[in-house]
Formats: C-alpha cells, sequence, structure tokens
C-alpha cells in the first residue's frame, strides 16, 4: 500500500503569483499539485489548505494553527509536509518542534525561493526532497530546503537569493539527497522520549536585540514597563556585553530582578556562545542572565516563547531552558558537571 501523506499549505513563495502590488500567494492545492503530480504519484496524498500567507506575516497564532493541524491529523498520516514561506520557516521549524515534542511522524517544512510556476524555481525539488522525507518514517519535526534535511531547531535562513538559502546550526544535516537517492543520519536525529502531547500555549511577548558599540541599556526598562517578559540579546563574540560603564549591567540586572527572563547569545551563528571565558560574560551571567550555547536565534526565541507560556517560576523556567528537547542545545560536558 503506499504511504499516505498529508500536506498542509500556508501561502509563501511557492505558492505566490504576481499582483500590481508585487508577489503575493495565490496558489491552491490543485494548481500546486499540476506541478508535483510526479512526485506526489507515489503516495496517497491529501491537501490541507489552512491559510495563504507571506511568512511575513505568520504570527504565533499561525503557529498554534498549524500545531493543531498537525496534532489533530498525525495518527491517520504516515508523514506531514507544511508548505510555508522561507522568512520564517525556521521560526515555524523550531516552534514546531516544542508544540509537537515526540510527534512519532515525520513533519516536513519546506518552501521555495521562486513560485512554483517559475521554470527555473527550486520549488518542485525542494517538494520532493520533502515529500520523501516525510514518507521516510523518521520521528521529528525537519525543515527540507535545497537537497539538505535539517532538524527544525537547528535551521536558519541565511541567503536571501540563492536556492542554498537555510544552513544547519551547529549540528550536522540529518539528510541529504544524492545519486543515491535520500540519504537519512539516523543516529544524529533524536528519538521520542514520551507520548507526544500538544503544547499550544506561547508567551507573544519577547524580544530580541542585537548589541552594537554605544549601546546604553535603556531599553531593557522601556521593554518590561511595556510587558515583555522575555528577552533575548545577540552580544559580541562569544557573549560579551559592555561592561566598562555599570549602565548596562546596572539595567540589565534590574529587569531580571523584577522576573523578566533574559537569554545571552553570541552574534556569530556558529560555534555558539561561552559567557565562562571573558570578564565581559561572566558579568551577564552574575546578573542573572541565562546562556544560549550553541542554539540558533530561531530556536532560542521559540523556546524561551513556549517555556514561558508554560512555566512561571525562574527556577522551572531556567531548568526547561537548558534541557535538550529536541536536539536544539548541547551544553558542554564540563559545564554539565
Amino acid at each position: 500500500m503506499k504511504k499516505k501523506i498529508l500536506i498542509i499549505t500556508t501561502g509563501g513563495t511557492l505558492a505566490c503569483v504576481s499582483s500590481e502590488n508585487g508577489l503575493l500567494p495565490g496558489l491552491n492545492s490543485k494548481d500546486i499539485l499540476s506541478y508535483i503530480s510526479d512526485i506526489t504519484s507515489l503516495y496517497q496524498v491529501d491537501f490541507y489548505e489552512l491559510f495563504q500567507l507571506d511568512s511575513a506575516n505568520i504570527q504565533p497564532e499561525n503557529w498554534q494553527a498549524m500545531a493543531e493541524a498537525v496534532y489533530e491529523k498525525y495518527k491517520e498520516y504516515d508523514g506531514i509536509v507544511i508548505f510555508h514561506g522561507t522568512d520564517t520557516m525556521a521560526y515555524t521549524s523550531s516552534v514546531l518542534s516544542f508544540m509537537l515534542l515526540n510527534i512519532p511522524i515525520p513533519v516536513v517544512i519546506t518552501g521555495s525561493q521562486l513560485s512554483i510556476t517559475n521554470p527555473l524555481a527550486d520549488a518542485v525539488e525542494n517538494c520532493r526532497c520533502a515529500i520523501h522525507m516525510a514518507g521516510s518514517g523518521m520521528p521529528g519535526v525537519f525543515l527540507a530546503f535545497d537537497r539538505k534535511i535539517m532538524l527544525g531547531t537547528r535551521a536558519s535562513k541565511m541567503r536571501t537569493r540563492s536556492f542554498h538559502a537555510f544552513e544547519s546550526i551547529n549540528y550536522p544535516y540529518v539528510g541529504e539527497v544524492d545519486s543515491r537517492g535520500l540519504e537519512i543520519y539516523k543516529n544524529i536525529i533524536p528519538a521520542p522520549s514520551g507520548p507526544c502531547v500538544l503544547e499550544r500555549r506561547l508567551e507573544k511577548k519577547v524580544f530580541l536585540i542585537k548589541l552594537v558599540p554605544g549601546f546604553d541599556g535603556k531599553i531593557f526598562q522601556f521593554l518590561y514597563e511595556q510587558g515583555y517578559r522575555g528577552l533575548i540579546i545577540e552580544a559580541f563574540g562569544m557573549g560579551g556585553i559592555p561592561t566598562l560603564s555599570s549602565e548596562v549591567l546596572d539595567e540589565l540586572r534590574l529587569v531580571i530582578d523584577k522576573g523578566m527572563i533574559v537569554v545571552v547569545k553570541s552574534q556569530c551563528p556558529y560555534e555558539g556562545s561561552n559567557l565562562s571565558v571573558y570578564e565581559t560574560g561572566k558579568a551577564a551571567l552574575k546578573a542573572g542572565a541565562f546562556q544560549g550555547y550553541d542554539m540558533s536565534t530561531e530556536a532560542i526565541v521559540t523556546k524561551v516563547m513556549w517555556i514561558l507560556g508554560k512555566h512561571w517560576e525562574r527556577k522551572k523556567i531556567e531548568e526547561m531552558f537548558y534541557k535538550n528537547l529536541a536536539g536544539e542545545i548541547k551544553i558542554p560536558e564540563k559545564e554539565m558537571e
């Protein structure tokens, strides 16, 4: 029997058509199917049209709708594919990894840099890769792009025009397509550790700051007053923040003492942070900040949103943040001792 695959459409460049205001999603499932029928004929495929959005317009409510759709349908299918715009795809793949922990089937997110109607598009090849991964039986949330399969919590968009738009941050690809077909590296894919439970609650009031020379920290208090409960700081190098003046540290310590959860990570996407090396990093730890280690920015943002949607007590928040839930974090062994 053919494996059953559900394709959930959400819009994105793959489904775009031209308009007087620029490209916008407009193709429905029948339109898309006409371009990939040679792939879908290998499976029993159903389509579920969830919404038609440019992924720049994706909001936490849309993540909740996607997670609910997957959770409601996954027992009926061998795998699920989500067609999605590339701009926020890595945020979506990360947050679904947390919202659908221990999902026992493949959930594969893909899209394209050009509309599927364009004869030079990467769309068909990305669909091919994603659908075959969905039929693989490997449990988890993945992102498929340019013949590469990445853990959902490790993917990040690094290029705006190239077909090789995504990279796996501080983690190897978990699958690749070459002349031998789809090769999956099963030993590096985290196995489910329990039953799948939908965890849909998210805290929207999470903010991301990238430090620049001259930063004074005054925005910390402003964000707290605006109701933000989580703050991710992309700091310099291995995680340094300015310490020549006490101003930044004082402002940081103040909002942490008031209950804000602050995570400091490196601005560099690769090789991770280590706040224990320099005085400028240790000062942030002493003020009460968590550190991001080797996590991607997308994974940190969405994990904090997810944790704050569940837990309110700081000790539990810290415990959950440093727990490797979906392959998103690796803490050096020395620091785990």
